[in-house]
């Protein structure tokens, strides 16, 4: 999804958004691309070690990725600045997956 929608910016947004909703927009598929990533980690964790903090990550970056990038992609679509204030949270969110990614691995058994 984030390759789709990163080819979507650079090819059919560059033309109609201004270069600060433009980057706006490429900023939520970065982050929607890292924690993609961060999923197959968290999913991998819970495949070995089957810990709850795990599954509460991945939950925890889907999250994020639905309130930190959707709100950055419908900020660089729509125009409306309001979702700049919602953002944040997804990013609070991408924090607290990392929090309980790096606590359960801590915590598995070696």
């Amino acid at each position: 999804m984030a390759v789709a929608l990163g080819a979507f910016a650079a090819h059919g947004l560059k033309a109609t958004l201004s270069p600060e909703l433009l980057a706006a927009f490429e900023t939520g598929v970065r982050y929607q691309m890292y924690h993609a990533f961060a999923l197959f980690a968290a999913a991998w964790a819970w495949r070995q070690w089957q810990a709850r903090l795990f599954a509460v990550a991945g939950g925890l970056f889907c999250a994020g990725i639905v309130v930190f990038s959707g709100s950055l992609y419908i900020l660089a679509l729509t125009g409306s600045r309001w979702l700049g204030a919602i953002t944040p949270l997804g990013g609070l969110l991408f924090l607290a997956g990392w929090l309980c990614l790096a606590f359960g691995v801590h915590r598995a058994p070696r």
